[in-house]
């Protein structure tokens, strides 16, 4: 089982979701963060994905994910 979370900014859990071991961690993104509005996300590289960052682009929400190794356009964050 995995748990992926979505904290403020203080690390207080705000909401959670629980995933099937076998499953991705962006699974979870969508349903967590919908409805929700914040200014940045935070997240570590696991959640670099085009679709997710289009997402915070159009909510204009600074996204602060680091760029996986096999990026070929990196990107500042």
């Amino acid at each position: 089982t995995k748990v992926v979370a979505l904290v403020d900014a203080l690390g207080n859990l705000f909401d959670f979701l629980l995933l099937p071991g076998q499953a991705h961690d962006m699974k979870g993104v969508a349903p967590l963060i919908e409805g929700v509005d914040f200014d940045a996300l935070l997240a570590d590289k696991a959640f670099d994905a085009d679709w997710l960052l289009a997402e915070l682009d159009t909510r204009g929400a600074k996204a602060i994910i680091p760029p996986k190794a096999n990026r070929k356009v990196t990107r500042d964050y």
